[in-house]
């Protein structure tokens, strides 16, 4: 099936605007495109929640990845970058976890064409 070629959208469509028109384009009511894009937040959100997998992709689009970072202890007389000469003292971080989403080649392609 050939891709058909639709003109760049030049204003952020808004939740309701871009229901309207995955409904208009695939023949399906507003109420199962807005289940749809539910269930797939519910899906990622299971993915990517403590204990999950911490990995979830949307194939061709993106992957949403999660990565540990250890805690920090404090530092005291470390060298200022912003300052040099000077010493400072940099505080202790908790552990924490990062989000990160990256695109895939297809994402990619979008944005170049």
């Amino acid at each position: 099936m050939a891709a058909k070629k639709a003109p760049a959208i030049k204003d952020k469509y808004t939740k309701t605007q871009m229901l309207s028109e995955i409904s208009e384009n695939t023949g399906l009511s507003r109420r199962q495109v807005n289940d749809v894009m539910d269930e797939l937040g519910d899906l990622v959100e299971r993915h990517i929640k403590k204990r999950g997998c911490g990995e979830f992709t949307l194939p061709g689009l993106l992957k949403i990845i999660t990565k540990k970072k250890p805690a920090q202890k404090a530092k005291k007389g470390v060298p200022n970058p912003f300052r040099p000469g000077e010493l400072m003292d940099v505080a202790a971080k908790p552990a924490s976890i990062q989000v990160k989403v990256r695109p895939l080649k297809k994402l990619k392609e979008f944005a170049t064409s």
